[in-house]
């Protein structure tokens, strides 16, 4: 009986593929600009856990009662990022019904239960089924904390019978789910008692902004202690840090163009990065802020350069630029 529904979803498998990785691109960038820290990840679901599904539901209309064909994740850096996220889902993509929230429920207060908060909506790009219509995708939206208790008790609880896993075990697993409430808003409290405090991550703060931005040319990860190394000397060739994120969001916008161009022919995925092992500044966030240091004050971030770092890695992003030193 299913056998059709089978075939379908093999043959169209790389169009759902396609629609969840331009979902989860249109997120990030989105994400980006509103500057809410994530990481955005996207799957289609594999033809073994599709069949699996229809068999184990026994589903009357498979392929549409199977509403996760496509899949993005959201995982955000506390729990007072999961609202905004949402808000944002919201206003970029066509959601589809309501949105799956057991985080509060009313009633449910003296429970232990994961706080799903999942979101149907059609996905991003052009992609169609065989019928004709758009491709759905189901969000779902994490704190880190949680995205780490569901991976770990999906490997050890996920379609197992509930008589299979004793019940101590099962009990222990949703105990956990108290401290990662108490983590959760223990991050949001540092997150935002730093923010009073500028002066105290001040290269922190500088490389925040600049991997907001950096998000909007590439989906490459860089590397985060090569990033804070640099920025603790770039903050110093920076005359007034605190107005800077204006300052570079200003010249991004002025040149993205020619910042374009620059992290084609020598960021992440270029022959210069990858064949040469050179310009590796370029496929790192802290670029933006040297190639703006490069176009407004070339003299004053070369002179502080020169002491901490090694000049050569500063000579391939002028060259990168397109600028002499």
């Amino acid at each position: 009986m299913n056998d059709g529904v089978f075939a379908r979803y093999s043959r169209e498998r790389p169009r759902i593929e396609i629609a969840a990785k331009l979902t989860a691109a249109h997120l990030r960038r989105r994400a980006a600009r509103k500057k809410i820290n994530c990481e955005v990840s996207c799957r289609a679901k594999d033809i073994g856990s599709f069949v699996t599904k229809v068999q184990h539901k026994n589903y009357a209309d498979p392929w549409t009662q199977v509403t996760d064909k496509a899949g993005v994740r959201v995982v955000v850096l506390h729990e007072g990022l999961l609202d905004p996220m949402l808000d944002l889902v919201r206003e970029s993509l066509n959601v589809v019904g309501e949105p799956e929230d057991n985080r509060l429920i009313a009633g449910a207060e003296d429970r232990l239960q994961y706080p799903r908060l999942h979101v149907q909506v059609i996905a991003s790009g052009d992609q169609v089924s065989d019928d004709g219509k758009p491709y759905e995708c189901e969000i779902q939206i994490r704190t880190e904390a949680v995205d780490l208790w569901a991976r770990m008790s999906h490997k050890l609880m996920y379609k197992a019978e509930a008589s299979a896993v004793p019940s101590n075990v099962r009990r222990s697993l949703y105990r956990l789910i108290a401290l990662i409430e108490l983590y959760d808003l223990e991050v949001r409290r540092g997150v935002e008692a730093m923010a009073h405090y500028p002066d105290v991550a001040q290269s922190n703060r500088l490389l925040d902004e600049a991997e907001h931005l950096f998000r909007t040319f590439t989906e490459h990860r860089p590397r985060r202690d090569l990033s804070e190394e640099v920025v603790d000397v770039l903050v110093k060739a920076i005359p007034d840090p605190s107005i800077y994120p204006e300052r570079l969001a200003k010249f991004i916008d002025e040149r993205r163009e020619d910042l374009k161009r620059a992290y084609r022919d020598y960021g992440p995925g270029s022959d210069h990065f990858l064949r040469h092992g050179r310009y590796i500044l370029a496929s790192q966030p802290e670029s933006l802020i040297i190639f703006e240091r490069l176009s407004s004050s070339k003299m004053l971030l070369q002179g502080r350069w020169v002491d901490e770092l090694p000049e050569s890695m500063l000579n391939d992003m002028a060259d990168a630029w397109g600028v002499s030193l």
